[in-house]
């Protein structure tokens, strides 16, 4: 496993609004993509646990932007999870631009679990420890 993670996002035209600068609902996408990443590179697929009724839905999300983005910039969105607990997971975003590492956002997203039947539950063990491993800072000299 390996604690959080970078996905480069170039900002799209439809992406931006008529004042030329990335639309503040894009950075969400944007988090989500990192998110997603993250969990896929360690092994933990939405899809496959939608497929075994286990839902994710964001419950909270807090969003500090810093500053502004223009058509074609790139961006890291730096990844990392902050919490696990059985029943919700807390996910940690920081935008930084990719030529000089200024940072543009940053987020915090709760994400609890429920089933199919929208009513809450624990997340399994498995899930859960994969996403614990996550919230591990990586030995020193890594």
């Amino acid at each position: 496993m390996i604690p959080g993670s970078v996905t480069e996002i170039r900002v799209r035209y439809a992406e931006t609004d008529q004042m030329g600068r990335a639309h503040h609902m894009a950075y969400v996408a944007w988090f989500e993509l990192g998110r997603t990443e993250m969990m896929r590179q360690n092994g933990l697929s939405y899809a496959q646990m939608e497929k075994q009724g286990i839902m994710l839905p964001v419950v909270r999300l807090e969003v500090d932007y810093l500053s502004g983005l223009e058509y074609e910039e790139v961006v890291d969105v730096h990844t990392s999870v902050s919490e696990v607990r059985s029943r919700r997971v807390t996910f940690k975003y920081r935008l930084v631009r990719h030529d000089c590492g200024a940072t543009v956002a940053e987020a915090t997203s709760v994400l609890y679990c429920m089933g199919r039947d929208g009513r809450p539950r624990r997340l399994p063990e498995d899930i859960r420890s994969a996403l614990a491993e996550l919230t591990n800072p990586p030995p020193p000299g890594a």
